[in-house]
């Protein structure tokens, strides 16, 4: 029985992992479609995938706790129950606003997803083959990627952006009913536990004022806001430190290696998150190629991904973890730095290198890096490691986003990305891809750190 509610969970983290990124994915390609349909300008556009990002970025923290009271299972199944709600709301968008509101839906549905998944590996399979149980789910994540360039692009160009929703809410609507028949147990790491709505709602008001203010930094009002949210999430520390049931308990980060790895991925994350979003502007609005043959050339990386990362993860078992992450941040940094010179006559040869080396750097990365985070914990602190891990990473990556919409609104204002501002849209990526490889270099160092103060993996 036990075998079979594995079997059914791997299959279920599978579907829900390979369609938020199918999806995320799909909208990275179709987002000059998109925002052609709704008249949006370049600051509007990047916020398509910004806005989305930065709600899982304010409730994974919250959704930590939430799950580990109730039960991860059932909290999975309303999860993914939501963002098929949003699936559907995207499906049916004719205004801008109604288009935002049910991405944001999607995104809360995401947020408690993500958290799920990752806890309930952690507490269902042993510490010895958890490392290949994480890396399925990333195998999921970069098949995910790899997969929806080419039949996002395909769609898009020959049925518009919103086919490909309708296949997501097929395999979405699967997955919901497999949590809901299939999955007998239930876990629970806190269930005493007091929800605590004040941390909540500190945390959530820090992240939300911190990454809205960081993506308008040039403004008067960015930099408050930006600084408003750093001394809200001071207050949010602080308050949590008194707490018995925190939404997260901050004392995680008084174990070194733990820290490290958090900070290690956060600066990873940042650096790759802007990767598709560049090349597939580069490619449409640069080169002028259409979202189906764009679509076929980012398959690249993703496929890369696809097969490097199960080969990691499961390497992770017998080797320290954050060592492969390591290396592979260093690889990933090689790639930020060739990508840096990008302009109109690259050759093609030259931007399908740094792809592959993106994507092979990325593999070896991320799961290692996920699995060293979890095991540098005990097991009972599962719902805290993943929403931490889940906060961290997005945290990341909302902070690229919003400094890709940031780079792009200094150099651009807020005219429309078009083929015709080109040597605009090139100086921006530029100038966004040498900051990438500068944080890469950042995440090495903090990672290196991780490891000589762990005493746990070692």
């Amino acid at each position: 029985m036990k075998n079979e509610i594995e079997k059914y969970m791997v299959i279920i983290t599978f579907i829900s992992s390979y369609f938020t990124v199918f999806v995320m994915s799909g909208v990275i390609l179709c987002t000059p479609s998109i925002a052609k349909e709704f008249g949006m300008n370049n600051i509007v556009q990047n916020w398509i995938l910004t806005a989305f990002t930065l709600v899982v970025t304010m409730l994974t923290i919250p959704a930590g706790q939430i799950a580990g009271k109730y039960g991860f299972k059932r909290t999975l199944y309303l999860s993914n129950s939501i963002f098929l709600i949003g699936l559907i709301g995207t499906l049916c968008a004719h205004t801008t606003e109604v288009f935002f509101i049910t991405r944001l839906i999607q995104s809360v549905g995401i947020a408690f997803v993500n958290v799920c998944e990752i806890a309930i590996i952690s507490l269902a399979i042993s510490k010895e083959s958890r490392g290949k149980a994480l890396g399925i789910i990333i195998t999921a994540v970069y098949l995910g990627h790899s997969t929806s360039p080419v039949i996002s692009g395909f769609l898009n160009y020959n049925f518009g952006w919103r086919s490909i929703f309708i296949i997501s809410i097929i395999f979405i609507a699967i997955s919901v009913i497999l949590v809901k028949q299939k999955i007998t147990p239930e876990w629970k790491t806190n269930e005493n536990d007091k929800i605590d709505k004040i941390g909540s709602l500190l945390y959530m008001a820090g992240i939300g004022f911190f990454i809205y203010g960081f993506t308008t930094l040039i403004t008067i009002e960015g930099k408050i806001l930006t600084i408003l949210g750093i001394i809200i999430l001071a207050i949010y520390i602080l308050y949590e430190l008194k707490q018995k049931t925190p939404a997260f308990d901050v004392n995680l980060f008084k174990t070194k290696s733990f820290t490290a790895y958090n900070i290690s991925g956060m600066f990873g994350y940042f650096s790759v998150m802007v990767f598709s979003t560049l090349i597939n502007y580069y490619f449409q609005y640069v080169k002028g190629f259409n979202s189906a043959l764009t679509g076929l050339i980012l398959i690249i990386s993703p496929v890369v991904m696809s097969i490097t990362a199960p080969y990691a993860g499961k390497l992770s078992d017998k080797i320290h973890p954050q060592k492969i992450a390591t290396v592979g941040m260093v690889v990933m940094t090689s790639s930020l730095l060739i990508l840096s010179c990008l302009n109109k006559n690259t050759p093609m040869y030259i931007i399908v290198i740094a792809m592959i080396l993106q994507a092979f750097g990325t593999g070896l990365f991320s799961s290692p890096n996920l699995n060293a985070i979890m095991s540098s914990v005990d097991e009972k602190y599962a719902g805290f490691a993943s929403a931490g891990q889940l906060a961290t990473r997005a945290i990341g990556q909302s902070m690229s986003l919003g400094l890709l919409t940031l780079i792009f609104s200094w150099i651009m204002g807020n005219l429309n990305l078009s083929t015709i501002y080109a040597n605009m849209i090139l100086k921006a990526s530029d100038i966004t891809f040498i900051i990438c490889a500068i944080v890469c270099g950042f995440a090495i160092l903090t990672s290196i750190i991780g490891i000589k103060s762990d005493n746990k993996l070692k």
